[in-house]
């Protein structure tokens, strides 16, 4: 997140639209979108409709993680914005719920992505947003948009598409554990291959449940192989600019949603 000024310039009047410069996290967003409209075999306008819902509910959280962090002022800007975005996307998914009124998927997404907010308000109230804890919560809520596309398009949840939230999450969550590296020099490198290697059982056990097709549980593997790497040229990683780190976790996810479409999507839409 930015910082928050406090300057009476123009940029600050409550009429400019806020934009959250956390550009990992449409990365995120869309490439969990696109694996769920593929899961589903079909693009509709519902699930057109569906995206911009995602996208304006990311946007309203920015402004009011802001707010939260005036603690003691309140700031009409963010208030407005945050109202505004937060009432497209309240008002698209209600849309959702009432075309869809007879599953409980749509119900339960809503209910997981409300109390990861309000798990995010509380970390950033404490100073704890950047917490592992935090973080997984935030990437989790994020890649549910895999789980929404899916229902939002085909109208019903499966367990396959469960497994594709979690394969989602564990993918891009291994970003946390590389960027630790990055701005703790010092840090261990305990806490990242534990994850991994839980991330491995879990997609394992989520293949031989046959939730998880083999190509599409094997697409885990470009987090690992980009963990590696990141173990391997730690000294550039760690002193390189944020650009080209943001390029290598761009490609890897590039990578990343190419395999799984390709392992979801029908074969007439893959030549």
């Amino acid at each position: 997140m930015t910082a928050v000024t406090v300057s009476k310039s123009p940029k600050q009047q409550w009429y400019h639209p806020t934009v959250s410069p956390e550009h990992g996290v449409y990365v995120m967003l869309g490439i969990a979108f696109l694996t769920g409209a593929a899961a589903a075999q079909q693009w509709t306008w519902t699930t057109t409709l569906t995206l911009v819902c995602a996208y304006y509910g990311f946007q309203a959280e920015h402004p009011l993680v802001l707010q939260i962090k005036q603690r003691h002022s309140w700031k009409p800007r963010f208030l407005v914005w945050a109202g505004i975005y937060g009432g497209i996307a309240g008002g698209i998914a209600l849309w959702l719920l009432w075309q869809r009124h007879d599953s409980w998927s749509l119900p339960g997404i809503y209910g997981a992505v409300l109390v990861a907010a309000i798990v995010d308000g509380v970390s950033v109230r404490w100073r704890q947003q950047k917490s592992v804890f935090n973080e997984l919560v935030t990437f989790s809520a994020v890649c549910l948009a895999a789980p929404l596309a899916y229902v939002a398009t085909v109208g019903t949840l499966s367990t396959s598409v469960i497994a594709l939230w979690l394969l989602n999450t564990l993918f891009f969550s291994s970003a946390i554990f590389s960027v630790k590296l990055r701005k703790v020099r010092e840090a261990s490198i305990t806490s990242g291959l534990i994850f991994h290697t839980i991330a491995i059982g879990i997609v394992v056990t989520l293949w031989q449940l046959h939730w998880l097709a083999p190509i599409t549980a094997a697409a885990l593997g470009v987090s690992l192989l980009k963990f590696g790497f990141i173990l391997w040229q730690k000294d550039w990683y760690c002193n390189s600019k944020i650009q080209h780190v943001a390029m290598l976790e761009t490609v890897a996810s590039l990578l990343f949603l190419l395999i799984v479409a390709l392992s979801l999507l029908p074969p007439y839409l893959t030549v």
